[in-house]
């Protein structure tokens, strides 16, 4: 942790666990956890504004939901077998099966009240 974020009480930031497809079963659809898989590609400009939001996500809710970033060209099995057809693309996924797909992006807010809706879990 920052001396400064320590002053201030922030906590240290979270990254979103890496998925591809040699651990996509493992991470997602075996966790114990609640997920939520950020679907991206390169050159993908939303794609990349969303990169920061699935960091204060994974910050936000560490160790109550499992944040995931699966970039397609690191996954294309995982990504066909989703019927991936747009990114950004947000899944998410509780015991092993998806319960909400939003494609393009979304903010902040509208992911915490996904969270709310579709796990039933608040943020903090």
């Amino acid at each position: 942790m920052g001396w400064l974020s320590g002053l201030l009480g922030g906590r240290p930031k979270k990254n979103p666990v890496h998925v591809d497809d040699s651990n996509f079963e493992t991470e997602v659809l075996r966790s114990e956890l609640p997920v939520l898989v950020d679907v991206w590609s390169a050159g993908c400009a939303p794609c990349k504004r969303l990169e920061e939001v699935m960091v204060t996500l994974a910050t936000e809710y560490d160790g109550r939901v499992k944040v995931c970033e699966m970039g397609t060209h690191m996954a294309p099995q995982a990504a066909m077998r989703l019927r991936i057809s747009a990114t950004p693309t947000v899944l998410y996924f509780d015991k092993g099966r998806e319960k909400e797909r939003v494609a393009g992006f979304r903010g902040s807010i509208y992911h915490r009240e996904a969270i709310a809706e579709v796990f039933g879990i608040e943020a903090d």
